[in-house]
């Protein structure tokens, strides 16, 4: 009877679909984006292994031999800005106070704007000159921060480039390399 294996190949599944997405340049993601959840591949299941403790479409293994980055930067049609490891965009909320330890973005706020999230307790970065860090959210994982300010995804946001949650509501903006918040031309946080 295999019925009694079907729940834990299924969370193995996604798992490994969720840790063996990759990017353009071979390495594995350190979080997953909202939109590399349900529609991903679980091709990779058995070259994964058990490598995740975790199964949400925004968190994914950052423990791959050390080779993944959580940040990097990417060209946008908002200027170079910063990106998860799969080049999807990331914000900062104007509703944070920096180096606060805590996210203002609750309940409903997170269905919307998915923290960016990793298992490593030093997050690492790619052609991003501000100061890595974390904070615990309240479901115990922890949350990529930048400059003391936590990172976010948009929902809207499918595919790398995408950049749709810029100013929206007039408290969501995206990071520029050096950390600063992108409100307008020249204008940090």
């Amino acid at each position: 009877m295999k019925h009694h294996l079907g729940p834990g190949l299924a969370i193995l599944a996604l798992a490994a679909a969720l840790t063996g997405c990759g990017n353009s340049t071979g390495t594995a993601p350190a979080a997953s984006s909202p939109a590399a959840g349900a529609g991903s591949s679980a091709s990779s299941a058995t070259s994964s292994g058990a490598s995740s403790s975790s199964a949400s479409p925004t968190s994914a293994s950052s423990s791959q031999a050390g080779a993944a980055v959580d940040l990097k930067t990417a060209s946008s049609s908002a200027g170079n800005i910063v990106v998860d490891a799969k080049g999807m965009s990331l914000y900062f909320f104007t509703k944070d106070t920096k180096d606060s330890g805590t996210s203002a973005c609750t309940g409903s706020c997170l269905v919307q704007w998915p923290p960016l999230t990793t298992t490593s307790g030093s997050p690492t970065a790619e052609g991003v000159g501000g100061k890595l860090g974390t904070i615990t959210n309240p479901d115990g994982k922890k949350q990529v921060t930048l400059n003391g300010m936590p990172l976010y995804y948009f929902v809207k946001d499918t595919k790398p480039g995408d950049v749709l949650g810029q100013g929206v509501g007039g408290v969501w903006y995206l990071s520029d390399p050096s950390g600063a918040m992108i409100k307008a031309a020249g204008q940090g946080y």
